[in-house]
């Protein structure tokens, strides 16, 4: 249980009525309780242990050439606006005598896209948590997010998608490395 959910359900009726509802009308009464789940669903990444995550995952190897993990689902919220943005990451890295068992890349993009978000963090965060973890001659992170806040709001761009990188080690230092991992994740 979220720390604190009998508090998140109550705002959540203060909200309601806040917006003009009663939340005592029958088809609302579930609502607050069903929110307070939704956000300690879509807050869990603060309540992860990174370490822990990858603990026993991470195998030795001789192999040098890179892996590359794409088209990696994940779900968000702003921190701007609490509204959701979802889309793809792509991870790549070339190992240094240690790897990342494959499943352990998506679970922690998960890890850190849910959480309050910025789009622009998260591929920073998963960028240097790869490093950290195994020590890689470099890491490559692609994100690419719709954002129902551009798409909703002010703006109302409903085709718009926003794309960041972070590129860590010989990603960021060696052109002909870059370029091959984007090569690979555009053939997406």
């Amino acid at each position: 249980m979220m720390p604190n959910a009998q508090k998140t359900e109550e705002l959540i009726r203060d909200l309601l009525t806040t917006l003009g509802e009663d939340p005592a009308r029958k088809e609302l009464l579930q609502t607050p309780e069903r929110v307070a789940q939704v956000l300690r669903e879509l807050s869990e990444g603060y309540r992860t242990d990174m370490k822990e995550l990858v603990r026993r995952a991470i195998f030795p190897v001789e192999h040098d050439q890179m892996i590359v993990v794409r088209d990696i689902r994940f779900y968000s919220l702003c921190e701007h606006d609490l509204l959701p943005f979802f889309g793809k990451v792509h991870v790549g890295y070339i190992p240094e005598g240690k790897v990342l068992g494959m499943g352990k890349i998506p679970d922690i993009v998960r890890a850190f896209s849910k959480r309050l978000q910025l789009q622009e963090r998260m591929s920073e965060q998963i960028a240097d948590f790869v490093m950290e973890a195994i020590k890689p001659q470099g890491v490559g992170v692609v994100v690419e997010g719709f954002h129902l806040c551009m798409a909703m709001r002010g703006h109302e761009q409903k085709d718009a998608w926003l794309v960041t990188s972070a590129m860590k080690g010989i990603f960021r230092r060696d052109a002909r490395t870059r370029a091959e991992f984007l090569q690979l994740v555009k053939s997406s």
